[in-house]
């Protein structure tokens, strides 16, 4: 854990037990002394409550997320379709899967240096609406080539959506129930599990492969104009006359210790989940055993409990601590990670229990995750931060799926090979990411900015 040191010269009396403020180096230095802040209290029992209209913005959040998170993982379920339509073997479905990651990485990484120069809801609705148009060309792409282009335009403008969500989240809603906030909006990866997959999937079965992107694409116009009445203006981030050289920027985001620990962890907490998900479909189907059919259901089980499961860990977080929890979820999800790698052929209802607890444990630690990443940063900068940190994100996301391709073989048989292998590889980054995230220290809206260096 990192500590600033304290300078009872030039802060008046000695406070042993609180550290004194300090500038950090790239925030110019008050011509007067600013006085010493109050302690950082424990959030009062009313700030419990969660107002009305938070709830409208997060529920209206967690619409754009499932329409950008259905977009994004309907093609890992179609992965046997699209192989055998195709016909491409692990390394080119990796590649199609990847093309979208490192496009919202490329993406992600341009737009972190102009975000926080807008306000949120007009940048959120301007990047919706590119999402809109490139996911409607996914669903008439004619060939491979014109499909692998049409999901590089979705993940230039998805990954950077992805942190803008976030980053109102963490601007709209006190850090004291972010972990709550943090997973409502999250509950749109369970809601796309639920609907959003095996809606896609029986779509796909009974028309086209090309049906599940043009129903996102018609369902994400009535969002956009939902998002649009419902979000309100957010400005004040905006330091206005102030503009950032691009080098200046990545001093003041990466210069930070605490930061570059953050980013790290997001890195590979991806790693410790995308090396496994994107091949679950094809594994089940090749080497366990089941039907394309089958894999609706195994989603729909595994997206019901997460809705569930998602707000307890959520609650729990903000109540007993994000580290904690996240810590005590990553430990446990070691034992689905394996299983789910290991499965030898079994019926579909023996499958099931075991996919559902990889669900649960898995993505329930995105969320204390995610509220102690968007902890570790000053709110001035979050809006950047974030969309760094999604870069990273989706960098992660398109490596882990090429090393698994790379991993992952074909038997004479049509079965999937390495898979075991994909499964230590995501234990060793979970046991990374423990080490990481007990050494995040939180600042933001709860502590003084931490200090470039």
């Amino acid at each position: 854990m990192e500590h600033v040191r304290s300078h009872p010269a030039s802060c008046g009396e000695p406070d042993r037990r609180r550290p004194c403020p300090r500038v950090p180096e790239h925030l110019p230095v008050p011509t007067e002394p600013s006085p010493t802040p109050p302690p950082v209290a424990a959030a009062p029992r009313s700030q419990a409550k969660r107002p009305p209209r938070e709830l409208a913005l997060l529920l209206t959040l967690a619409a754009v997320q499932f329409t950008h998170v259905v977009d994004f993982m309907i093609m890992m379920p179609l992965g046997p379709q699209l192989m055998r339509l195709f016909d491409i073997g692990p390394p080119g479905f990796s590649t199609l899967v990847s093309a979208y990651t490192f496009s919202a990485a490329a993406s992600g990484f341009v737009a972190a240096f102009w975000i926080d120069r807008f306000d949120r809801k007009r940048a959120l609705l301007v990047l919706y609406a590119g999402f809109v148009v490139a996911t409607a060309l996914c669903g008439i792409a004619p060939a491979f080539e014109a499909l692998l282009a049409a999901r590089v335009a979705a993940g230039a403008f998805g990954g950077v959506m992805g942190a803008l969500v976030l980053a109102i989240v963490a601007d709209a809603v006190p850090y004291a129930r972010r972990a709550q906030a943090t997973a409502i909006v999250g509950a749109a990866f369970a809601l796309s599990s639920i609907a959003g997959v095996p809606l896609g999937l029986w779509l796909a079965a009974h028309y086209s492969w090309r049906a599940p992107f043009l129903a996102v694409a018609a369902a994400s116009i009535a969002v956009g104009l939902l998002a649009a009445r419902v979000l309100p203006t957010m400005g004040t981030h905006v330091s206005r006359g102030h503009r950032r050289h691009p080098v200046e920027q990545l001093r003041v985001i990466f210069g930070v210790p605490n930061h570059r620990r953050a980013f790290a962890l997001m890195v590979t907490l991806t790693f410790a989940g995308f090396t496994v998900i994107p091949f679950i479909a094809p594994y089940n189907v090749a080497n366990v055993g089941l039907t394309e059919q089958d894999l609706s259901v195994i989603y729909f089980a595994g997206g019901l409990a997460t809705l569930v499961t998602a707000q307890v860990f959520g609650w729990l977080a903000d109540r007993h601590g994000k580290q904690r929890m996240f810590m005590i979820l990553a430990a446990i999800s070691i034992v689905p990670i394996l299983i789910t790698t290991h499965l030898p052929p079994l019926p579909l209802a023996a499958v099931v229990p075991f996919s559902t607890l990889f669900f649960i444990f898995v993505t329930g630690r995105f969320g204390p995750a995610m509220a102690l990443i968007t902890g570790s940063v000053d709110p001035r900068l979050r809006g950047s931060f974030m969309s760094f940190n999604a870069s990273l994100q989706q960098l992660g996301s398109g490596l882990a799926a090429m090393v698994a391709g790379m991993i992952i073989g074909r038997a004479p048989d049509g079965s999937l090979t390495g898979y075991g292998s994909v499964g230590w590889l995501a234990v060793a980054c979970t046991l990374g990411c423990v080490w990481l995230a007990w050494r995040i220290r939180v600042v933001g809206d709860s502590a003084a900015p931490a200090r470039p260096g």
